[in-house]
């Protein structure tokens, strides 16, 4: 590594740390309102020819190159996360575009009810906010990353007109749809990034190719490469890539005032800004604010209540896979997410648990896949290895059961001791039990699930009660709310601590529903990134 560290480049308004979902969209929003901003991405643009989509070894690529674990994929730009206590492996992506990149882009919203659950159900804390305060912000995010659905499900509150259809179900869909109408049981198609028209610049139809969450060559599903960032970059925002930040810099007054980080020619440098915002992940984001201790933050940065780190959610996932007597090509559309059910989702005490579930209903993909076991058990080798492939390929469905995951303190992000990334910053450690409640949870998902390849005629029934590589959803570490000694930002996403540090990551949410949180994510830092523009002119050279 080279030493510089009087290297420094001119003050900007808004230094944003990481270039996914919620930094795209705040990028877009503040460079339209004429601040000057300049965003750190540890790691790059990607290459859409190169992605695992595109390759005619994608069940291998998958699995390795593209895996969705950095412990995986031990790309020079990831960092390694030590997961010893935990049963949940934390997935994510670093790159322009973040882990939109590798999602399978479901794009349901939040209920009105997850903003209120202790007030409607006795646990955990409301949010500081309603569905209501966000829903403009839901929509503007979908205008830019073009939502394929239809309106009228009465799981949820009407809304305006999605930008496209909804993707086709196809004959595999509609075998667990019949089984869902023949319980007399709640399922809606599903709300999706993914284009069922052409949508956005240069941006044609899904195919069904079936390999749409390993980065789409196709460009057919939004990721905020595609939408958010070339709006940012037009306006005059800056990308610089390959730059991992070792710490948030603060000044004798404890006010932010930049960031230090390494270069992608390992040179060590100074980002002075007069804010910055943070957008790393629930989980990166901890850890920088952990690392950015100081004299006026001895115990990290913006960690007065010494909430930092904790409450990490999950949403723990069980898979449920039935596997049917004719081939239904279950290869082709999208893997995951075409369609879902919310029968579950709202509290039922007959339960004996609080909140509820979704279900959401996956593919399968090609032989390498489904023989390293796919979503259920690998098929074993030896003489009849080839038979069950051949059993199994092309006519596996699965349901996943994604449960509201409650915060609890002992769930957490630390430093770990020894374990550090390339350039020697101490990587995160994760501590993570799964609750009774959301064990109660999934184990009721499953029975249900079960229940419904049984009416829909699978012949072997698998069940995965708890997915260790499911950890998509990093929430909580760092959450909002309007008591600063309970809480890390307030209800815009600045810090109780420092007026001009800024979070909009899933590291603000207070609860952490049982959707997919990424429009929830950007609808928050759009709402955040409006409160700056409004309020905040002193941030401006």
């Amino acid at each position: 590594m080279t030493s510089n560290h009087g290297s420094k480049d001119m003050t900007v308004d808004v230094l944003i740390i990481g270039a996914g979902a919620s930094g795209a969209a705040a990028a877009a929003s503040l460079s339209e309102a004429g601040f000057k901003v300049k965003c750190l991405e540890q790691g790059f643009w990607q290459d859409p020819s190169k992605y695992a989509s595109a390759s005619a070894d994608y069940d291998f690529e998958m699995l390795t190159n593209w895996s969705v674990d950095p412990n995986k994929r031990q790309l020079d730009e990831d960092y390694p996360i030590n997961i010893d206590n935990s049963p949940v492996t934390p997935v994510m992506f670093n790159g322009v575009g973040g882990s939109t990149i590798l999602w399978t882009a479901h794009t349901p919203r939040f209920h009105p009810s997850d903003f209120r659950v202790k007030t409607l159900d006795g646990v955990a804390d409301d949010w500081p906010l309603t569905y209501e305060d966000i829903e403009d912000y839901y929509d503007r995010n979908d205008e830019v990353m073009g939502c394929s659905g239809i309106n009228g499900d009465p799981a949820n509150p009407p809304r305006k007109p999605r930008q496209m259809p909804p993707l086709p179900i196809g004959s595999d869909g509609i075998r667990l749809i019949n089984a869902f109408e023949k319980l007399d049981w709640h399922w809606w198609p599903s709300d999706n990034y993914i284009n069922s028209e052409p949508y956005g610049e240069g941006r044609d139809a899904c195919n069904f190719c079936g390999h749409v969450h390993m980065g789409c060559f196709k460009r057919a599903k939004a990721s905020t490469d595609l939408t958010y960032w070339p709006l940012a970059l037009n306006n005059g925002a800056v990308i610089e890539t390959g730059a991992r930040v070792r710490r948030v810099t603060t000044n004798s007054s404890g006010i932010a005032t930049g960031a230090d980080y390494v270069d992608a020619k390992g040179v060590e440098r100074h980002q002075p800004a007069r804010s910055v915002v943070m957008a790393a992940n629930g989980i990166g984001t901890a850890r920088l604010l952990l690392l950015s201790k100081s004299d006026s933050h001895p115990d990290g940065l913006a960690n007065s209540s010494g909430l930092v780190g904790k409450n990490l959610m999950f949403h723990p996932f069980a898979m449920i896979t039935g596997v049917f007597p004719e081939k239904m090509k279950t290869w082709q559309g999208p893997l995951s997410n075409f369609a879902m059910s919310q029968e579950f989702y709202e509290t039922d005490e007959s339960r004996g648990f609080v909140r509820g579930y979704t279900y959401q209903f996956q593919r399968s993909l090609g032989p390498g896949w489904v023989a390293n076991g796919g979503f259920t058990n690998a098929i074993p080798w030896g003489d009849s290895h080839h038979e069950e492939l051949e059993k199994r390929l092309g006519s596996m469905m699965a349901i996943a059961v994604i449960g509201d995951d409650l915060p609890e303190l002992h769930n957490s992000v630390e430093l770990d001791p020894d374990l550090t990334d390339s350039d020697g910053v101490p990587a995160p450690r994760i501590n993570y039990t799964l609750s009774q409640n959301s064990r109660d949870l999934l184990d009721h998902g499953i029975k249900n699930a079960t229940k419904v390849f049984e009416t829909a005629g699978a012949t072997d029934i698998y069940v995965d009660p708890l997915m260790r590589q499911s950890g998509w959803h990093l929430m909580g570490t760092a959450r909002m709310g309007e008591d600063s000694s309970n809480s890390v930002v307030d209800k815009w996403g600045q810090a109780h601590d420092v007026d001009n540090l800024f979070i909009i990551d899933g590291s603000v949410f207070v609860t952490g529903a049982a959707v997919n949180p990424t429009p929830t994510i950007q609808a928050l830092a759009l709402r955040t990134a409006d409160y700056i523009i409004a309020n905040r002119t002193d941030l401006r050279g």
